[in-house]
């Protein structure tokens, strides 16, 4: 599903309103099927409905709802959140029809307005948000601020016209104060900002209005976003051919462990395995051989030089013969932080044309630095917020409050493939691309989940999907495994090993999903 940021929603916009359809037509067209979503709430509810406007397009949306719902015998009041005379282009047009109408207009300028508002809504069957849309980019304040605290503390059902005023629709994230919809009509196409926490929590369910866009115009405007679906993903996976072999999928080298840290290493390694990876090798500080040796009976096991359980450096003189010729690595679970880890890490970038997988203590390791900058071959980064924020040189609250944007800019400037871990995982390609998964749940928020993660983008790498498909494929199946756990068991208590036994069936019903 095409997701879009406000710019492009807004070049979707005007490149068909410079192609032929008038911006007053597509404005009749969103609050026409603004009302078709609003009709369900108004179902055995008496009363007015309250169009609370702002002054730009969102409230010139809201003036042709209110016009045809007084057209069809309910009555509307609209709140304008501005002085009429603020209003220019289509909004004032369609206030204008308002008024002509006879429609009443009452202020919601300061203090008293609201608590007029608020004694209105007592009354009121339904409210309509059309205060702001999607260019909305600074910290909501009055009288809009005292207009949605009231309309949140009301019980009464509410529309949000495009997104829920408030909302960020580029982020997600509440701009001070935002309306918490029962539903929304959005126009055109769903906002990234809607589709991610706590965005989700803010709009109730989400219907997709028509508004005559042309495809003409997608194509021409190419949005970057995606909403993962099933039956998307499913085109990435590939065949398995009848006489296929060990060979015929990829040979994997997980570089991991570290003395108390060896469990996130062998679950990295099954999950190369449960992705379908035909050859799993484990690479290990050699005193920590014997204890991995046959605790994932598949796979196979190899020690390198260590020192205390960690690797040395002299690690680095085998790790080129260790992964030569390997269809991908996958580098960094349970790997510790000493200077013989660092360097190990660094070499691995620096020498190997495989795909690499970048993972926990692995991006620790080159924080900071520009070795992920200079590699030419496939990369996948796999940090968590706290990762990500000593990869980017921001604090971690920087990240959560703009996932989507701290992804991408990381992606465009060392060129790796990012899949940036949370409550709807974000993965970003260098070339603008971004992915949302909807899959996974709080269950995942223990520790080890992302190791089985880093595994399965690598076995799925090593069987030659592309590096962004891997990825997103990658965190698409991670967290369906996740829900099937959750739905068999609940989300407390959910191991990462619990994901190992469901990823099998995960792909396999991703391939019933398949056009």
């Amino acid at each position: 599903m095409v997701v879009v940021s406000a710019d492009e929603m807004r070049a979707l916009d005007q490149w068909t309103i410079a192609h032929g359809t008038p911006g007053n037509v597509l404005m009749e067209r969103a609050g026409r099927g603004a009302l078709a979503v609003l009709r369900p709430l108004l179902r055995g509810r008496r009363g007015p409905v309250l169009v609370v406007c702002g002054r730009g397009n969102n409230g010139g949306d809201g003036f042709v709802m209110a016009r045809l719902l007084r057209r069809a015998g309910r009555r509307a009041e609209v709140w304008l959140t501005a002085r009429p005379e603020r209003l220019d282009g289509d909004a004032a047009r369609m206030l204008r029809a308002w008024r002509q109408g006879g429609g009443p207009l009452h202020p919601l300028l300061d203090a008293d307005d609201v608590r007029a508002f608020t004694t209105r809504l007592e009354k009121a069957a339904a409210v309509v948000d059309a205060i702001f849309g999607t260019g909305l980019h600074s910290v909501v304040r009055e009288p809009a601020a005292g207009a949605i605290a009231a309309i949140n503390a009301a019980d009464v059902p509410v529309l949000a016209v495009d997104v829920a005023s408030g909302l960020s629709s580029d982020t997600g994230q509440a701009l001070g104060a935002a309306v918490r919809a029962s539903a929304t009509a959005t126009f055109g196409q769903r906002k990234i900002g809607q589709c991610l926490y706590p965005g989700l929590l803010y709009g109730g369910a989400v219907t997709v209005v028509d508004i005559g866009i042309p495809d003409a115009a997608l194509a021409a405007v190419a949005p970057r976003g995606t909403l993962l679906e099933a039956g998307a993903v499913a085109r990435w996976l590939r065949v398995r051919p009848r006489d296929s072999h060990k060979g015929t999928f990829g040979h994997v080298v997980v570089l991991a462990g570290s003395r108390g840290k060896l469990g996130a290493a062998l679950l990295a390694a099954e999950g190369v395995a449960r992705a379908g990876a035909g050859l799993t090798t484990l690479v290990v500080p050699e005193t920590l051989q014997p204890l991995a040796e046959g605790r994932v009976p598949e796979v196979m096991t190899r020690g390198l030089p260590d020192v205390e359980g960690a690797f040395a450096a002299a690690a680095c003189a085998h790790v080129e013969a260790a992964v030569e010729g390997r269809a991908a690595v996958v580098c960094g679970p349970g790997l510790g932080l000493g200077d013989g880890a660092r360097a190990l890490v660094r070499r691995v970038l620096e020498s190997t044309t495989a795909p690499v997988v970048l993972d926990a203590d692995g991006l620790n390791a080159v924080a900071g630095s520009q070795v992920l900058h200079r590699r030419q071959a496939p990369t996948v980064a796999t940090p968590h917020p706290g990762e990500m924020s000593r990869l980017a040189g921001i604090d971690t609250a920087a990240v959560q409050a703009d996932r989507p944007g701290t992804a991408r800019r990381f992606a465009s400037e060392t060129g790796v493939i990012c899949i940036l871990k949370g409550a709807r995982t974000i993965v970003a390609d260098p070339d603008g691309r971004l992915a949302i998964c909807p899959t996974g749940n709080p269950g995942l928020a223990s520790g080890g989940s992302g190791d089985v993660l880093a595994g399965v983008v690598g076995g799925l790498l090593a069987q030659g999907v592309p590096a962004f498909e891997a990825a997103a494929l990658g965190a698409y199946v991670h967290g369906a495994a996740a829900d099937a756990v959750a739905a068999r068991q609940g989300e407390v208590g959910l191991l990462a090993r619990d994901l190992l036994s469901e990823i099998p069936g995960a792909f396999a019903a991703l391939g019933r999903a398949a056009p």
